[in-house]
């Protein structure tokens, strides 16, 4: 019998916090991932992540992710997601969703003239979206951040 995920996927919610720059070295040389070839001595520049991920800071949240509902995404359980709230949710999209007061991350599917919120997990089915269900889509997932 396949699981019924009903918004367990979402364990912690952060908003975007006002803090100094944090640039860290960014190095000239490009690392192979083949052979090692000898290292640059040179840094080019620092390197604020918020630069490359956060491209709209006041509409972005982060969350961090429970669960295995998503894995075929390559979202995991202890990841952290970068949410964008200032994107249009769109079809085939990763979107995070209040279901019934609780948080879901789910790919959004529009099919027939109907809405999905489907998991990227054989294990679990997919949730169609009725006019009589309280949901809000929270934002479009823009980044996914796990550790290797």
């Amino acid at each position: 019998m396949k699981k019924l995920n009903k918004g367990k996927s979402v364990a912690a919610v952060y908003g975007p916090q006002p803090a100094p720059r944090l640039g860290r070295p960014l190095y000239l040389a490009k690392i192979p991932a083949g052979f090692p070839s000898p290292a640059d001595d040179f840094i080019d520049k620092k390197l604020d992540l918020n630069e490359h991920l956060v491209k709209h800071p006041a509409a972005t949240f982060f969350v961090k992710v429970q669960g295995s509902s998503m894995t075929g995404a390559g979202i995991h359980s202890g990841d952290i997601l970068i949410v964008d709230r200032s994107l249009e949710p769109a079809d085939k999209k990763i979107v995070v969703a209040a279901l019934g007061g609780e948080l879901t991350v789910k790919r959004l599917r529009k099919a027939k003239g109907r809405v999905y919120l489907v998991s990227e997990n054989p294990d679990y089915k997919a949730i169609e979206v009725t006019p009589e269900m309280n949901i809000e889509v929270w934002g479009v997932v823009v980044h996914v951040i796990h550790p290797v």
